[in-house]
């Protein structure tokens, strides 16, 4: 079972819950340009920014039971974790590995106090929001712009930087480079499409893909499956979803 809401707390964030049944069998969970703050079996972890299918319940120490999450806007977590987001690129990390040991474990027994662990972690980001730094605010430029099919060139252009500080940003924001964010935000809305039921060649049209061929080929490079499969496991249990599911430890494929 999946759950979300969006955060009243964190502006931009998602509050998600995931219980699954034992043996019950889950897909993995696909690149959505976004971080988590992880909340599971009284441990608090990081999901970084994916690059390729992630699969679900592989975090530090074993394979967790439900979880709770928060789910950033993309390039939004770096400052509050203080830590650039290509460190964390395909990596699932205890929350202690970036924050001092006896901070953590002092969140870790508030947390457990929360009979809804997701308004835990809601309270736990905006306090430490507002003891750092805020988010770069190209950011959310680079996400509008690439959302909106600009091409880097163009973006790097409007935000006045060359191409290389663009990536450089970018690397630091989101954990990849804008080309690869582009692409993973494409496949986000190409799978938001499917979910609705939308055959392929519609579904390459309008999520801005060259061709249908061009749609198969980026699915499998960054979801391992094929548009069809996902359909078909997905669509017709997903078909009034209009999000998609978060980075953390939700299935989106």
């Amino acid at each position: 079972m999946y759950e979300e809401r969006p955060s009243a707390l964190v502006p931009g964030a998602i509050v998600w819950r995931r219980t699954a049944a034992p043996g019950a069998p889950v897909g993995p969970v696909l690149p959505d340009g976004c971080m988590d703050l992880l909340w599971t079996c009284g441990r608090l972890l990081v999901a970084g920014p994916d690059t390729g299918p992630h699969p679900v319940g592989q975090v530090p120490g074993g394979a967790p039971g439900a979880v709770s999450g928060l789910r950033f806007a993309p390039g939004t977590a770096p400052a509050l974790l203080g830590v650039p987001a290509h460190e964390l690129r395909d990596r699932r990390v205890e929350l202690a590995d970036l924050w001092p040991g006896p901070e953590v474990r002092e969140l870790a027994e508030r947390m457990s106090a929360y009979e809804d662990p997701g308004s835990g972690l809601e309270r736990l980001a905006r306090g430490r929001a507002a003891r750092s730094k805020p988010p770069d605010p190209l950011a959310a430029r680079v996400t509008a712009g690439l959302r909106a099919g600009e091409s880097v060139a163009a973006l790097a252009q409007a935000v006045g930087l060359g191409e290389r500080q663009l990536h450089r940003r970018s690397l630091d924001a989101f954990g990849y480079g804008p080309r690869t964010l582009g692409r993973v935000l494409r496949l986000q809305r190409a799978l938001e499409l499917a979910r609705r039921g939308l055959p392929p060649a519609e579904v390459a049209y309008r999520a801005g893909y060259a061709d249908q061929a061009h749609l198969a080929r980026e699915v499998r490079a960054l979801a391992g499956t094929t548009p069809g499969a996902y359909a078909a496991a997905y669509a017709p249990a997903a078909a009034n979803r209009e999000t998609p599911q978060p980075s953390g430890s939700s299935t989106t494929a």
